[in-house]
């Protein structure tokens, strides 16, 4: 039986894309990636994909821009390509900075699309979410913080929860500690999140 297959979308260097390629090598992920995909193509990703011998597709926003096409058209294009070349079983977005429009989801009707973040349910939606959770502690608002990956609806990191994991911080702690101690867990809960979301896809 062949193994189900994913696209990871990414913006930045990879280290979460990494966690996966090392998981489906292992065979603790049981999946094959097909592609992965970059709205920026200096994203140091796309070497760690080249390296594992994956295929990379790079998307430029800017030149739909020059061209006149608006950020729909862009999102209407990259969904298009992915479905269309690749058909995923499940599309995750580890480290994408580019919010994905209505028109993005509409090409996958099976909603088999998460993403990994930095931080609870409810709590630090959207960018910064490790820096704005350290400035709350030191704040005395929260004791702890977390990682979550979940599924992706048009409301930004408000889909249901796949996986959830609480973090301490610590009274000693820097912003570059608390980091390494949320990337760390996220290397582990990204592999995790994305076997047990293609365990739920692939029983329908």
């Amino acid at each position: 039986m062949s193994l189900p297959t994913i696209a990871v979308l990414i913006s930045g260097s990879g280290s979460n894309l990494q966690a996966l390629i090392d998981a489906t090598q292992s065979g603790a992920l049981q999946a094959k990636i097909a592609v992965v995909c970059s709205n920026r193509k200096a994203a140091y990703g796309l070497e760690r994909a080249a390296k594992a011998g994956i295929p990379t597709r790079t998307f430029s926003l800017k030149k739909f821009k020059d061209e006149n096409k608006t950020r729909v058209d862009f999102d209407i294009y990259m969904a298009k390509t992915i479905q269309e070349e690749y058909k995923p079983d499940l599309v995750v977005l580890a480290g994408f900075m580019h919010i994905v429009s209505p028109e993005f989801l509409s090409f996958f009707p099976n909603n088999n699309i998460m993403n990994l973040h930095p931080a609870l349910p409810g709590q630090f939606d959207g960018a910064h979410a490790i820096e704005r959770a350290y400035e709350a502690y030191k704040e005395g608002k929260i004791q702890h913080t977390g990682v979550m990956v979940h599924k992706v609806i048009a409301d930004v990191d408000r889909g249901q929860v796949i996986l959830q994991r609480d973090i301490p911080i610590k009274e000693t702690d820097t912003l570059d500690d608390l980091e390494a101690r949320i990337h760390s867990v996220e290397h582990e809960i990204i592999v995790e999140g994305a076997q047990n979301f293609l365990d739920e896809l692939t029983k329908k």
